[in-house]
C-alpha cells in the first residue's frame, strides 16, 4: 500500500474538502478585517478604528487557532504548513494540489487499540479468511488421505453390500413397503365411518389403535422372518416408521377436529379458530393421498403451497442427491468397515484400544452423518416439496451451532419435533403431565423407534440405540448446567460436538457391529 494511500495517515478526499471550506472561511475573515479598516478610515477616530480593527483580528485568530487545535489533529497544521510551504513557493498563487506526506514527526499512534485475536476483541472480528483457510487445509489432508488409503489398499467398495443376490431375495420386503398403503386406507374409512356417526368415538380410537399397531408390527415380523440384508431392512422400517407417525397424527388430528367441531369452547390458536378445519371439516381422501406423500408428519386439511414447480431446480439437486449418496457410500465401503473389522469390541476388549478405534471411526462417521443429513433432510426433502409444491420447507434449524444436547433435538429433525410437540409433549401438559416426564416420555418414543429402525434389520435387539437416546436425557440436564456456568456459546457448542461426533455414534457403530458378527459367528 502507498503512503499516501494509508488510512492511518490521511483521507485525501476528506482533508482536501476541509482545507477548501477552512481557505473560504479565511478568504472572508480577511474580507471581513479590510472592510472594517476602511470603514473606520473613512468615518470615525483613527485609534478607535485601529483598536476595534486589532480586537477583530485577534478574535478571528483565536477561531482560526480553536478550529486547528480542539480535536488535537496534528496532521491538520501539518497540511496548512505543506499548503503555506506551496503557496510560497508558486507565488502565493490560489489553490493547488496537494501532495500528502507521512512527515517523520507524524503520531504513529493515537489511540488504545486491541490485537484483532485478543479475548476482548476476537469475537467483533470477521474471520471469513480463517473460514477459507479451514477449507483449504480440509480439502488438502482429506485429500491426501483418500490418495494414501488407495494407494495402500486399493479400491475396496464391494457392490454386493448394496446390491446382491442376496438382495434380490427380499421380494417379501418390497411386496410388505407396498402393502403399507392398506392402513392409511383403513384409518380413512374408520374416519369415513366417524363422520356420520356411524360407530362411538371408543370403537374409533380401539380401531385406530388396531391399524396403528398392526402397522409396524406387520413389517417388523416380515424383518425377522427372512434372512434379509441390512440396508433393505432399514429402507422398509424406516417406510414403517413414517407410516405409523403418519397415522398416528391423521387419527389425533380429526378426533380434536371433530370435539372442537362439537364444543363450544374456542381456544385462541386452536383448529376451530379456522373455518376450513372445523366449521367445514369434512374426511376428503385427497388430503389424505397428498397428506401421505408430502414431507410432513402432521395432518392437517390444508397446507400452504408454492405457484409452480422449478424443474431446473429440481434436476440440479437430484445431481446433488446421487452424487453425495456416493461420497456416503464410498466412504463407508472405504474407510468405516476396514476401521471396525479391525477393532475389537469396546466393551471386552483393551480400554486404550477401544478409545482408539472410536476416535480413528469419529471422523468418517462424522462425515457420513453429515452426508446423510445433506440427502434426506435438505435434498430429498426439498425435492418431495417442490414437486408437491409443499411450501413449509423448515424441515431443519441451526443445529450445527446448538449450545446444548436439548437445543440440537430440538432443531435437528423439525418433521419429527413438530409431530413429538403436537402429538406427545403438549398433550401430556394438558393432562397434568410435569414437564420433565413429558420430555422423558418424548425421548422415550424415539428411543423406541431408533432401536426399531436399527436393531431389526440387524436381526437383533440389544437395546444399544434405546439406551443411546435414553442417555440423551441426563446429557440434556449435563449440558444445561454447563452452558449455565460458563455462560459462553463456543463452550457449549463444542462440549455438544464432542458428545455427539467423537464419543456417541462411533461407539454405537462398534457396538452393533461387533454384536452383529458376534452372531454370525455364534460366538455371542
Amino acid at each position: 500500500m502507498a503512503i499516501s494511500e494509508s488510512p492511518e495517515i490521511f483521507n485525501h478526499q476528506q482533508h482536501q474538502g476541509e482545507h477548501s471550506v477552512r481557505r473560504r472561511r479565511i478568504d472572508s475573515t480577511t474580507a471581513t478585517t479590510t472592510s472594517y479598516t476602511r470603514t473606520n478610515d473613512n468615518g470615525s477616530d483613527e485609534d478607535s478604528s485601529s483598536a476595534s480593527s486589532s480586537s477583530i483580528t485577534n478574535e478571528l485568530e483565536k477561531k482560526k487557532s480553536s478550529e486547528f487545535y480542539t480535536n488535537g489533529k496534528v496532521e491538520e497544521n501539518q497540511i496548512e504548513n505543506h499548503e503555506n510551504e506551496k503557496k510560497k513557493k508558486d507565488g502565493g498563487g490560489g489553490d493547488v494540489p496537494i501532495s500528502y506526506t507521512y512527515r517523520p514527526s507524524a503520531p504513529a499512534h493515537r489511540r488504545v487499540k486491541e490485537s484483532p485475536l485478543s479475548s476482548d476483541a476476537i469475537f467483533r472480528q470477521s474471520h471469513a479468511g480463517l473460514f477459507n483457510l479451514c477449507i483449504v487445509v480440509l480439502v488438502a489432508v482429506n485429500s491426501r488421505l483418500i490418495i494414501e488409503n488407495l494407494m495402500k489398499y486399493g479400491l475396496l467398495i464391494r457392490y454386493g453390500f448394496w446390491f446382491s443376490s442376496r438382495s434380490l431375495r427380499d421380494w417379501p420386503l418390497f411386496m410388505c413397503c407396498l402393502s403399507l398403503n392398506i392402513f392409511p386406507l383403513a384409518a380413512f374409512m374408520v374416519e369415513k365411518l366417524a363422520l356420520h356417526k356411524v360407530i362411538s368415538e371408543y370403537v374409533i380410537v380401539s380401531l385406530h389403535v388396531l391399524i396403528t399397531s398392526a402397522s409396524i408390527l406387520y413389517p417388523v415380523t416380515m424383518i425377522l422372518s427372512y434372512d434379509s440384508a441390512v440396508v433393505s431392512g432399514i429402507i422398509l422400517m424406516l417406510f414403517t416408521c413414517i407410516v405409523w407417525l403418519k397415522l398416528v397424527s391423521y387419527a389425533h388430528a380429526n378426533y380434536d377436529m371433530r370435539a372442537l367441531a362439537n364444543s363450544d369452547d374456542k381456544v385462541p390458536g386452536s383448529p376451530s379458530d379456522s373455518p376450513d378445519m372445523v366449521e367445514n371439516y369434512e374426511v376428503s381422501f385427497n388430503s389424505l393421498v397428498y397428506f401421505m406423500v408430502a414431507p410432513t408428519l402432521c395432518y392437517q386439511t390444508s397446507y400452504p403451497r408454492t405457484e409452480s414447480i422449478r424443474k431446473r431446480w429440481v434436476t440440479r439437486q437430484l445431481i446433488k442427491l446421487v452424487i453425495f449418496t456416493g461420497v456416503m457410500g464410498f466412504i463407508i465401503e472405504q474407510y468405516i468397515n476396514p476401521i471396525v473389522q479391525n477393532s475389537q469390541h469396546p466393551l471386552k476388549g483393551n480400554l486404550l484400544n477401544a478409545i482408539e478405534r472410536v476416535l480413528k471411526l469419529s471422523v468418517p462417521t462424522l462425515y457420513v452423518w453429515l452426508c446423510m443429513f445433506y440427502c434426506f433432510f435438505h435434498l430429498w426433502l426439498n425435492i418431495l416439496a417442490e414437486l408437491l409444491r409443499f411450501g413449509d420447507r423448515e424441515f431443519y434449524k441451526d443445529w450445527w451451532n446448538a449450545k446444548t444436547a436439548e437445543e440440537y433435538w430440538r432443531m435437528w429433525n423439525m418433521p419429527v419435533h413438530k409431530w413429538m410437540v403436537r402429538h406427545i409433549y403438549f398433550p401430556c401438559l394438558r393432562h397434568k403431565i410435569p414437564k420433565g416426564v413429558a420430555i422423558v416420555i418424548s425421548f422415550f418414543v424415539s428411543a423406541v423407534f431408533h432401536e426399531l429402525c436399527i436393531g431389526v434389520p440387524c436381526h437383533m435387539i440389544k437395546f444399544w440405540a434405546f439406551i443411546g437416546i435414553m442417555l440423551q436425557v441426563p446429557l440434556c440436564i449435563l449440558t444445561n448446567f454447563l452452558q449455565n456456568k460458563f455462560q459462553n456459546t463456543m463452550v457449549g457448542n463444542m462440549i455438544f460436538w464432542f458428545f455427539f461426533s467423537i464419543f456417541g455414534q462411533p461407539m454405537c457403530v462398534l457396538l452393533y457391529y461387533h454384536d452383529s458378527m458376534n452372531q454370525k459367528l455364534g460366538t455371542d
